[in-house]
């Protein structure tokens, strides 16, 4: 597996990581614990999570793997916080109050010591950044934190971000967690070109865009029953667009046609992107996870990048990923 620079830090993950949301839902934890342990035997050396998966749960099984192999020392641990936790007014957010208590109850839950890499889930355009950014300073003086970094991010969040870090002197960020796929190209107009000029490392979730490049959908109406889509609704159920099935069908089909698994595809294609550190795969089982891993050492076929610029234009997008976003709606996702 091919090992790279996370953003201009010293650190090197794997080029595929490890995306933990299927965790306990519905992945059951003996299965979890397996899918982890042959992650680690493939390989991957990043897994990422959040301290809302699963309540919180998948965070205690994580560390519950990784204290059943003796040979996970080198593994990063990356984790979030931001959605809330609890009923109260401060159990959320990236205010100083919850980012202190997040922190030591994620490292309750994986049984550390430390967090390797610890994201601000999404922005909090309520609290000043510089009030974030302290709390994350104090907690990697405190050997809670190895590094931090943000999620679903705008160019000008991050660029702001840094900024706030140089002008004060505060920890500053080495990484930015975004949606990125062959539907969603948005990031490639200004957050990869900004990431890539000031060292910030760029991890990919939603790589196979929730399954819609790997063919499993014949419409954005009646989604197949065991997605998220169909499982969770909501947000998810609104990224799948008739634009986004349409496409990622043709895409399955120019797969199938050049004798390439499409959802391997899928992840290379994001894997092989300029800028782009690792791309977050979350496979349900040990089977997916067999199917996908082969990227992570692999280059794309020749003709491959033109036939996906020809579906969607680079810059582009057919269905919206970053549709939690309060800077961003549905209207934006258009070719």
């Amino acid at each position: 597996m091919e090992q790279r620079r996370l953003g201009r830090s010293g650190a090197r993950v794997s080029a595929l990581a490890l995306g933990t949301d299927n965790i306990l839902n519905p992945t059951p934890e003996d299965e979890s614990i397996r899918l982890i342990h042959a992650a680690l035997d493939a390989g991957i050396t990043l897994i990422d999570t959040a301290n809302s998966y699963a309540g919180g749960e998948a965070e205690r099984v994580i560390g519950k793997a990784l204290r059943l192999r003796g040979d996970a020392d080198d593994v990063l641990v990356a984790t979030k916080f931001h959605y809330p936790t609890g009923p109260g007014p401060n159990e959320r957010g990236n205010s100083r109050l919850n980012v202190l208590r997040a922190c030591d109850d994620s490292l309750r839950r994986l049984g550390r010591d430390h967090i390797d890499l610890y994201q601000s889930h999404r922005p909090d355009l309520d609290t000043p950044l510089d009030e974030t950014l302290g709390a994350l300073d104090d907690l990697v003086r405190q050997g809670k934190v190895r590094y931090v970094g943000s999620s679903t991010s705008p160019a000008w969040h991050v660029m702001e971000s840094i900024m706030t870090s140089e002008l004060k002197g505060l920890v500053r960020v080495v990484s930015e967690q975004s949606p990125y796929n062959l539907l969603d190209r948005r990031i490639e107009n200004e957050l990869l070109p900004a990431c890539r000029r000031h060292g910030v490392g760029v991890l990919c979730w939603s790589p196979l865009a929730m399954g819609m490049l790997a063919g499993r959908y014949t419409s954005a109406e009646a989604p197949q029953g065991d997605s998220r889509a169909a499982k969770r609704g909501g947000i998810y159920a609104e990224r799948v667009t008739a634009a986004g099935v349409e496409t990622g069908n043709a895409f399955a089909a120019m797969a199938a046609a050049a004798g390439h698994d499409a959802a391997l595809l899928a992840a290379l294609w994001v894997k092989e992107q300029p800028g782009v550190t690792s791309a977050i795969i979350g496979p349900k089982s040990v089977e997916q996870l067999e199917r996908l891993v082969p990227a992570g050492e692999m280059v794309l076929p020749p003709g491959i990048a033109e036939a996906c610029d020809a579906l969607v234009p680079p810059g582009a997008a057919v269905a919206s990923f970053f549709n939690t976003a309060p800077w961003l709606t549905q209207r934006d996702a258009t070719v």
